[in-house]
């Protein structure tokens, strides 16, 4: 079956999967460069649910957050890498600077998000609640980061 699903694609199918009584989790962000803490981070997400959906920064959306420079890999590009992922279920993308519309289109039973975000800030957080759902911080990996990655590159290799 196929992984990378439009809204719409992917509205019928957590529709068909909730009828089942499955627990839909749901994440967002960048993943730019995919390192062992996004692997150990979607790994701890995919438990909180039967399926783990994971929405992805398009290229427009990452550019409006992290600057012109970024994202380093293309939008389709890093789709099917984080598609590849055992423990992701479904990807899509948006536009937006925040997964909002997304969540409250879909309304997952579970918003994770990374231990770096303070739980008043993750985006979606009261939507998700307002129907029972619930909100789940993971442990981030300490110094397992796209920016540290980019960084140790330059210092090895030396900047142009």
């Amino acid at each position: 079956m196929k992984k990378i699903l439009s809204w719409e694609a992917l509205k019928i199918e957590v529709e068909r999967r909730r009828r089942q009584g499955e627990k839909i989790a749901f994440t967002n962000g960048c993943f730019d460069i995919l390192h062992v803490g996004h692997v150990r981070y979607l790994r701890e997400a995919r438990k909180r649910g039967d399926l783990l959906i994971l929405a992805l920064n398009s290229d427009v959306s990452v550019r409006a957050i992290k600057g012109e420079r970024r994202p380093l890999l293309p939008e389709e590009e890093r789709a099917e890498v984080v598609a590849s992922l055992e423990a992701v279920d479904y990807v899509t993308l948006f536009n937006e600077t925040t997964p909002l519309r997304l969540i409250e289109f879909l309304r997952p039973d579970v918003l994770v998000k990374g231990g770096d975000w303070k739980e008043e800030a993750v985006v979606g957080r009261d939507a998700v609640r307002s129907w029972g759902g619930e909100v789940v911080l993971v442990p981030v990996v300490e110094g397992a980061s796209t920016t540290n990655i980019v960084e140790k590159v330059l210092r090895v290799y030396g900047q142009p």
